[in-house]
């Protein structure tokens, strides 16, 4: 399945995220966004693109120094002092984070079968699901009012599943096999960057 495969992220040895790999693999999912299917979903795809960039340009800056995303949070921290954690690298990795817990939670849902009863191909419950849990809250009422008009865009599960293969002739039982095995380690590097901003109490809850 070439689109989520593409770059597998990488194990954690002591649980630190190497900026470097995390940006490579995390670039190859904005087309995530493309799969399903409505313009609604674009500002989410635009915002992983631009929070990714803005954590590459403080990476580049000092790749020796900002090399795990623990080290980031540390320095800006005492760089920015009251400013921080509503600032810089910090800021833009919080919200992405966000977005990656929206795929893992919605790709979580398809691979464990949650399904409509009463419509089985459809895949809003799956997406209400991921929205609900990973950016709800954080969103204001006119955002939710704009999310709510998307689901009727969205596509039919094997049509999501056709996307997500870039077209390839895939199984259904060999596509949710893969996005099993993608999961592994993007499920246990998002849960490292929500426990990184709980134990550092780095984490926002305004509205947008």
């Amino acid at each position: 399945m070439a689109l989520l495969l593409d770059q597998q992220f990488a194990p954690m040895p002591n649980n630190e995220i190497a900026t470097k790999t995390f940006l490579e693999s995390v670039s190859h999912l904005p087309p995530f966004f493309d799969c399903l299917g409505s313009k609604v979903f674009a500002p989410i795809k635009a915002d992983i693109n631009g929070n990714i960039t803005k954590i590459k340009a403080v990476y580049d800056s000092d790749p020796v120094k900002y090399e795990t995303l623990q080290q980031i949070l540390l320095i800006e921290k005492s760089i920015y002092g009251s400013e921080w954690p509503k600032v810089g690298a910090t800021l833009a990795l919080m919200w992405l984070k966000r977005g990656l817990r929206f795929i893992q939670i919605l790709l979580q849902s398809l691979a464990d079968g949650e399904r409509d009863e009463d419509n089985p191909n459809l895949i809003r419950i799956n997406i209400t699901k991921a929205y609900d849990q990973a950016l709800k809250r954080y969103h204001g009422w006119i955002v939710q009012k704009v999310f709510k008009a998307a689901l009727f865009a969205a596509p039919c599960r094997s049509d999501f599943l056709n996307a997500l293969t870039k077209d390839q002739e895939v199984a259904e039982e060999d596509c949710l096999a893969k996005i099993h095995q993608f999961l592994i380690n993007f499920t246990a590097t998002v849960d490292a960057i929500y426990e990184m901003y709980s134990i550092m109490n780095a984490e926002l809850d305004y509205l947008v």
